[in-house]
C-alpha cells in the first residue's frame, strides 16, 4: 500500500549524516521528503495535460543559541548532506547575534515508527491511459446532454513519503496518498453569455478507489448524470433580489467559510503578526482564548490530525510531534488555537499540538492547521430537516469564489448553486448570490447545526502561507448548518457597479 515515489534511497545515512554534522545544537532535525505528483486534464472530449512529476530533497533544521539555521539539498549524497548540515549551523551561529528572543522548543517525547494513509490502490499504480479514462468517460456522460457544450475535466495525484529523525532520538517515517478530480460543465445560451457548474467532490486522503467505489463513498455516475438537468435550470434562474435571508449552506460550501474565517483565524503564530507580510494577521487575539464569544451555543469546532481520511492527518507533525485532536471551540467559545513546538514555548503551553508541516524538503516546516471541522448536533437530523424548518431563505450548495480581509473578519461568499426556499420547500434555482458578513456575527447567526447525516469531510489541496509561498492539504468537515438575517448580495449587480 505504500506508494513508490522516484529516486528512492534509503534515508538512515543520511538523516544520520545530517545530525552527526549539525554539532554544538539545542536541537537538530532532518527530513527526506519524496514527492510525486501526477496531473491530467481534458477538454471537452480532448487530453490537454498528462504530466508525471516527481522531486526529492532534505531539510536539515538547526537551533543554536536560541537561533533557527536551515539549509536543504537535492544532492543527496552523504558528503552533500553533511555540507548542507554544516551550512545550517553557520546560519544559526550567524544570525545569532540579531536575536533579541531566543527560540525555544516546547518538550515532546521520543517517538519510533512507520505509518501510512488510509487508503487500498495507490492511484500510481493505475497506468495513465487507466486514469484519463475515468476523465473521458465523465466528460463524455455531460456531453451526451444538450444543455452541455463544453467540459473541463481534472485529475491529481500526490503521493508523499517523509523521514524525520531529530538530535533527541526521535526517528519516524510516514506516507501519504491524496487525490482530487472534478468536472465542470458549461452551457452556452443564444447571446453569448455562459453558465457553469461543477462537481462537488471534494479532495480526499484516499486511493484510486475513491473513484471507482460502489459502496457510497462519493456517487459519480448520480452526480454526473444529475449535473446537466441542474446546469439548465440554474442558466434559466432568476436573479437574486439582494436583501436578508436565512440560509441553510449546505457542507459543500460550508466547508470554505470554515477554512477562511475559523480555520486561518485560530492559528496562533498570525495572531502574533507573524504572517503579517503575507498571509495575513487574525482578529483573534491569544488573550480572547476563554472569553470571545465566536458563534452561537451550537458551535462546536474541533482540530484533528487524526480523522480518518484527512487530507491535514498524519501520525507525526514535521517537528516529530505526534498527532492530536483538541476543541478550538466550544459552545460558541473559543478554547483554543493552533501550535508547533516554538509557538507552544512561546505562549508557555507544556506541549505543542503538533501543526508544523513543510510542502517539500526544500522548505522548512511552518505551522499549519490541521484537519478542523464544525461538529454535527447528534439530534440535527438532514439538510432536508434543515430546509423544512426554514420559512423564506435560500439553500447553498458548493463552492465558488470568496473574499475576505487581512484579519479574517469581513467575508463574502458564492457557491455553486442556490434554491430558493418557500415554506419548508424548495422552489427552484437562483442566479448570483453571495453571501455577505462579519466572522462572530455570522457565527453568532446560526440557529441550527444538521446531524452526523448531513456531515461531509471537505477541503483543499493547495492552502497557501509562508515566505517562500507554500502549500498544505487541509480537510474540513461541516454538516448543514442554518444561518439568519444574513446579508446577500447580487454578484453580477455588485460587478457590475
Amino acid at each position: 500500500m505504500v506508494a513508490q515515489t522516484p529516486d528512492a534511497v534509503d534515508p538512515e545515512p543520511l538523516l544520520a549524516a545530517a545530525l552527526g554534522a549539525a554539532t554544538g545544537c539545542e536541537h537538530a532535525d532532518a527530513r527526506l521528503v519524496n514527492t510525486r505528483t501526477t496531473a491530467q486534464s481534458r477538454r471537452d472530449r480532448t487530453a490537454k495535460a498528462d504530466v508525471d512529476h516527481g522531486e526529492a530533497a532534505i531539510g536539515i533544521r538547526v537551533l543554536r543559541d536560541g537561533c533557527w539555521g536551515f539549509a536543504a539539498t537535492d544532492d543527496l549524497s552523504t558528503d552533500a548532506v553533511t555540507r548542507t548540515a554544516r551550512t545550517a549551523v553557520a546560519l544559526a551561529r550567524a544570525s545569532a547575534a540579531t536575536v533579541t528572543t531566543p527560540v525555544e522548543l516546547a518538550p515532546e517525547p521520543t517517538h519510533h515508527g512507520d505509518w501510512h494513509s488510509g487508503y487500498e490502490i495507490d492511484p500510481f499504480a493505475i497506468p495513465s491511459e487507466d486514469r484519463m479514462e475515468f476523465l473521458e468517460w465523465g466528460s463524455a456522460l455531460l456531453l451526451e446532454h444538450p444543455s452541455v457544450q463544453h467540459t473541463d475535466a481534472a485529475l491529481l495525484a500526490v503521493a508523499e513519503s517523509v523521514a524525520y529523525a531529530d538530535s533527541h532520538g526521535t526517528s519516524v517515517r510516514q506516507n501519504r496518498i491524496r487525490l482530487e478530480a472534478s468536472f465542470t460543465a458549461v452551457h452556452l445560451d443564444p447571446s453569448g453569455d455562459f453558465t457553469t457548474l461543477t462537481t462537488t467532490a471534494p479532495p480526499v486522503a484516499r486511493g484510486w478507489e475513491f473513484l471507482t467505489a460502489t459502496d457510497g463513498t462519493w456517487p459519480w455516475q448520480q452526480e454526473l448524470s444529475e449535473l446537466p438537468e441542474l446546469l439548465s435550470a440554474k442558466a434559466a434562474a432568476p436573479s437574486v433580489e439582494p436583501g436578508q435571508y436565512t440560509l441553510v449552506v449546505d457542507p459543500t460550501n460550508l466547508w470554505l467559510t470554515i477554512h477562511e474565517s475559523v480555520a486561518h483565524a485560530t492559528e496562533l503564530d498570525r495572531m502574533l503578526g507573524y504572517e503579517a507580510n503575507y498571509a495575513g494577521t487574525s482578529f483573534v487575539s491569544p488573550t480572547d482564548v476563554g472569553e470571545l464569544r465566536y458563534g452561537s451555543e451550537l458551535m462546536n469546532v474541533r482540530a484533528d490530525r487524526t480523522v480518518e481520511h484527512g487530507l491535514s492527518t498524519v501520525a507525526w507533525d514535521d517537528e516529530g510531534v505526534a498527532a492530536q485532536e483538541w476543541p478550538l471551540i466550544s459552545d460558541g467559545v473559543l478554547v483554543g488555537v493552533q501550535l508547533d513546538r516554538s509557538m507552544a514555548a512561546a505562549a508557555g503551553l507544556p506541549r505543542s499540538n503538533g501543526c508544523a508541516y513543510a510542502d517539500s524538503g526544500s522548505h522548512t516546516p511552518l505551522q499549519r492547521m490541521p484537519n478542523i471541522s464544525l461538529m454535527p448536533d447528534p439530534e440535527g437530523g438532514s439538510v432536508a430537516d434543515l430546509i423544512a424548518g426554514v420559512d423564506d431563505g435560500i439553500y447553498v450548495v458548493g463552492d465558488n469564489s470568496w473574499s475576505i480581509d487581512m484579519q479574517r473578519y469581513n467575508f463574502q461568499f458564492t457557491g455553486q448553486q442556490f434554491y430558493r426556499i418557500k415554506s419548508g420547500q424548495l422552489v427552484g434555482q437562483l442566479r448570483d448570490v453571495a453571501y455577505q458578513g462579519r466572522t462572530p456575527d455570522f457565527w453568532r447567526s446560526m440557529v441550527a447545526v444538521g446531524g452526523p447525516e448531513s456531515f461531509l469531510l471537505a477541503g483543499a489541496l493547495n492552502c497557501g502561507k509562508g515566505q517562500p509561498g507554500q502549500t498544505a492539504p487541509v480537510s474540513h468537515g461541516a454538516p448543514a448548518a442554518v444561518f439568519e438575517n444574513v446579508n446577500i448580495l447580487n454578484s453580477r449587480e455588485e460587478a457590475g457597479s
